[in-house]
């Protein structure tokens, strides 16, 4: 089971295949996910990488969180997993 970090703060060009290459350092990384804003196609400045293990992940978080990358300070933790509502009547205003 591997573990995924949210990486927040990054530099809005910054490319998934730079991010992937900066995390594989410590260890090997699964997959680099940097999020994009749906309507402008713009990065959101944060990212999820996944490593291939807690221990690789743990070790990412303690030696780059506060590091620069790409000249800026990068802030890196392990990912919570957010919980989804489930709306009986298919969602929308009004039905929580």
């Amino acid at each position: 089971m591997g573990s995924k970090l949210y990486v927040g703060n990054l530099p809005f060009n910054t490319s998934e295949e730079s991010l992937s290459r900066y995390f594989s350092s410590f260890g090997t990384v699964t997959s680099a996910k940097i999020i994009f804003n749906r309507d402008t196609g713009k990065s959101k400045g944060f990212g999820f990488v996944e490593m291939s293990n807690d221990d690789e992940a743990n070790a990412a978080v303690q030696d780059s969180n506060g590091k620069e990358f790409e000249g800026r300070q990068i802030r890196v933790n392990l990912a919570i997993d957010k919980p989804r509502r489930d709306h009986p009547s298919g969602g929308g205003y009004g039905n929580w």
